[in-house]
């Protein structure tokens, strides 16, 4: 009985946030120190699904961003990843790929913004995308550095003393071994440029509305409901995902 009142407290714990942004998503004149909202109304949520919304856009602009990134991410850091792993010097190599990570997305930004200017992409969508690979592309290094051990070394070889091909090895054995792997880091990648702020405002210097970038916008214009609308849309694909994670890859495992 204990142990179910210490878990129903620790759900609920979980959940008020989330059910905070939803009562002010939908919720109108909240006045202190009223408990709920004195009006309800699903515009603002209307407005995400309608043309010409204000945050269908930043919407579907933050997907195509976060999807394409973990894409690309994920397939070079599990290659390159194996370069290094096989390297007679891949200390070195994997030490390369922390370094993003030594500082904060913020002044990693502001050391690349030179760069992007000079290059012309800041404030552009091709400059964002390729400042959010900068971090999560070693991160998915990082991530499949220790997949390379040698029981995948052995297979590989089995493969080729059979008189298979590095293709086929690649093909049949590697890949169908790390597809558990490989969506995990997709996961996790698609998790990093979704919450990406920090380098995002920089290198995008406002013009690229990412979701993060309107939440924040929303809460600096002093708008709770359309920032709270904005923070439940931020919500929803982690939650698929996590859903995800846990009806596939824990019942693979």
């Amino acid at each position: 009985m204990r142990r179910r009142i210490l878990q129903g407290i620790w759900g609920l714990i979980w959940v008020l946030p989330f059910l905070l942004l939803l009562v002010l998503s939908i919720g109108r004149q909240w006045p202190f120190p009223a408990l709920l909202p004195r009006q309800w109304s699903l515009a603002y949520w209307a407005d995400v699904f309608a043309r010409g919304g204000n945050l269908n856009e930043s919407l579907l602009f933050s997907l195509v961003l976060s999807l394409s990134i973990a894409a690309i991410a994920t397939g070079l850091g599990y290659v390159t990843s194996r370069q290094i792993a096989y390297h007679p010097k891949k200390e070195r190599w994997l030490l390369l790929a922390y370094f993003p990570y030594a500082m904060a997305p913020v002044i990693l930004a502001a050391c690349l913004q030179h760069y992007f200017l000079v290059l012309g992409w800041s404030g552009k969508w091709s400059g964002v995308w390729l400042a959010q690979l900068c971090i999560t592309y070693p991160f998915a290094v990082i991530f499949f550095s220790g997949f390379w051990n040698q029981r995948m070394q052995s297979m590989e070889h089995l493969v080729t003393t059979l008189g298979g091909t590095y293709w086929q090895a690649f093909r049949k054995v590697l890949l169908p071994m790390s597809s558990s792997a490989l969506l995990v880091c997709f996961f996790q990648t698609f998790l990093i440029s979704w919450f990406e702020y920090g380098l995002t405002s920089l290198i995008g210097v406002g013009k690229v509305q990412t979701l993060p970038v309107k939440v924040f916008q929303y809460v600096q214009e002093a708008n709770i409901f359309l920032a709270a609308l904005a923070g439940c849309l931020l919500f929803l694909p982690p939650l698929i995902l996590w859903w995800m994670n846990k009806r596939w890859l824990f019942r693979q495992g």
